[in-house]
């Protein structure tokens, strides 16, 4: 028998986030130009796994994926047990910031999927100069929401299920049953109230509609790619986002849901190739 051993490399980094220090788990992969991976909602960074393996992304990015803190193998800080889990904007923010900091990432890309694409267009309004691009998957300013928190935190209900059956909707009828049941798969594990916590950020603390004014594509290029599959984050939803910023790229992907990356690696990847090799052509010219 001979195993075959994949290039991912896991760490962790201890983090300061607003006062808190967190053990913050990452993969990565990869050399160039860093491209940090955001998960979704209640998962962790499992669902970059394809992208950090794929050779052809890998010798033009250092593909950077970590757990935030309370997701997958990143703990809680200290403490964890005396309160909820809320995740707010500057929260995320933060994290987001600080993380890259803690890498001495040089102005890194950063591609954000679900919560992740939608705080993709808070970094944009508010510290575009600090990346080279911006990616969001299955990000907009705002949608409302369409699920009832209050199943995914009982002790009479078993939340990984719950979780794994609201998002279960969510992935494209065409997708892989391997690739549909792995990312189902990660929905399960995820640490109690956890999901609902994201959520928070998500139907609560981040609408920004008419806030996203003063984002310089020209100088940050942010690209927005949804999947036609997706009532979470519709494609009408993106467009309508895309339309308030001018120069932002809009691209519906055909045959996908809200898990792009995970669900159908081979189909998303048809799509995100374009983007990162227009990226990387825009960084050798200037």
């Amino acid at each position: 028998m001979h195993g075959t051993i994949e290039p991912i490399c896991g760490k962790y980094v201890h983090v300061d986030i607003l006062g808190e220090t967190c053990r913050v788990y990452f993969e990565e992969n990869g050399q160039g130009i860093p491209l940090l991976c955001l998960h979704t909602a209640g998962s962790d960074a499992r669902q970059f796994r394809h992208l950090l393996c794929d050779e052809e992304i890998t010798r033009t990015y250092r593909v950077i994926a970590f757990d935030m803190p309370w997701h997958g193998k990143s703990y809680p800080p200290v403490g964890f047990q005396n309160h909820d889990y809320e995740l707010t904007t500057e929260r995320y923010v933060q994290t987001i910031r600080a993380f890259s900091s803690a890498l001495r990432l040089d102005k890194p890309v950063v591609m954000g999927c679900s919560i992740g694409g939608r705080i993709v267009l808070q970094l944009a309004h508010a510290h575009g100069d600090e990346f080279k691009a911006l990616i969001g998957l299955e990000g907009a300013d705002f949608q409302h929401p369409w699920y009832d928190t209050s199943w995914l935190n009982r002790p009479d209900v078993h939340g990984g299920e719950v979780c794994a059956a609201l998002v279960s909707g969510l992935v494209a009828p065409q997708s892989p049953d391997e690739y549909r049941y792995e990312t189902l798969w990660q929905y399960k594990q995820g640490g109690p109230g956890i999901f609902k916590g994201d959520l928070y950020f998500y139907r609560v603390d981040s609408d920004l509609r008419g806030k996203l004014g003063g984002i310089n594509t020209a100088k940050t290029p942010l690209y927005l790619l949804t999947g036609e599959y997706d009532f979470s984050c519709s494609p009408e939803d993106t467009i309508r986002t895309a339309q308030s910023i001018p120069g932002a790229k809009v691209t519906i992907m055909e045959q996908v849901g809200h898990f792009p990356m995970s669900e159908n690696p081979a189909q998303f990847r048809q799509y995100i190739l374009p983007v990162l090799n227009d990226i990387a052509e825009r960084s050798a010219s200037v």
